[in-house]
């Protein structure tokens, strides 16, 4: 008995170290929000936290648009993103298995959801949809859902107008993303765009959170300078996801960091966040059915 005894101590043994040499460097994607520096300055501190935590080093990677990202889960080579709900649906769709939602970010007033907002310069006259008429109207990226999925299929609803360059907008056309929206259209490039906030707070300020609060944090922008045009119904906030094919300690460990962010460090949990944020929150994959039955739907036609 104690040569088993022994036996299954010194396998024990064996196995601990076996299981921290799992993974050799944890992998973190950055989805396009804002320019590449800023998104690598505003996760350095949770990048920092999670190498204390794994006791291995953390990679951040900021590919040039959102499929960049869903590309990296599905090829096994990133390991943690904050996906937008259209991301994360085309992540789903593509395979069910690359990732498991696990928390969601919330706003000061315990809501996590948000606003596709369009908007426009204030001196141009524009005001509203109408007023776009035979103008250049610009979407951020394919896989955004406030920067082209919920728009693209509000607006016509609302309208009955179609998406189409040269039908009512004179141009629709797709930017890159959400901060080279806002800032083509500060600068006059196009007429007016969409992007994301959630819908708290000032207008002055970017409101509480969202790409335009990240865009005055960034001095990019005089928010005076904008207008709001539109805005969409709530939209349920993007969910941060991790790889499933992760050993399941990791996956704990880099779930309980995110859960417990704010408590630990709020200024690391607003820079991560584009802004003010309670905190994330538990979420689990059923909170995005809808918004991946309306992408299904716009792929299928």
């Amino acid at each position: 008995m104690k040569k088993i005894i022994a036996a299954l101590a010194a396998t024990t043994a064996l196995a601990a170290p076996a299981m921290a040499q799992e993974i050799t460097e944890f992998r973190i994607g950055i989805l396009g929000g804002d320019n590449v520096q800023s998104r690598l300055n505003n996760y350095q501190c949770l990048a920092d936290y999670v190498g204390e935590e794994l006791g291995v080093e953390v990679k951040m990677f900021t590919p040039a648009d959102y499929n960049g990202v869903i590309q990296g889960f599905l090829g096994g080579t990133l390991d943690l993103a904050w996906f937008g709900a259209s991301s994360y649906a085309a992540l789903y769709l593509q395979d069910p298995e690359a990732g498991e939602p696990f928390a969601v970010k919330t706003n000061l007033d315990g809501s996590y959801s948000y606003h596709s907002i369009g908007f426009a310069r204030k001196d141009s006259g524009v005001t509203k949809i109408e007023d776009l008429e035979g103008k250049v109207f610009g979407f951020g990226d394919p896989n955004s859902t406030s920067g082209f999925l919920i728009p693209s299929v509000e607006i016509p609803d609302q309208y009955g107008v179609t998406m189409d360059s040269g039908d009512f907008f004179g141009e629709v056309k797709f930017t890159g993303g959400h901060e080279q929206t806002i800032v083509a259209v500060y600068n006059g490039d196009i007429d007016a765009g969409v992007t994301w906030a959630d819908g708290l707070g000032n207008w002055e300020d970017g409101y509480n959170s969202g790409a335009l609060r990240r865009a005055v944090d960034n001095g990019l922008v005089d928010m005076n300078e904008l207008v709001q045009i539109w805005k969409s119904k709530p939209i349920p906030e993007g969910p941060v996801v991790i790889r499933k094919a992760l050993p399941a300690d990791v996956q704990d460990k880099v779930k309980a960091l995110v859960l417990g962010l704010y408590a630990k460090d709020k200024d690391c949990a607003y820079n991560v966040a584009f802004g003010d944020t309670a905190g994330f929150e538990p979420i689990t994959h059923e909170a995005y059915e809808t918004i991946i039955a309306v992408r299904k739907k716009k792929i299928d036609g």
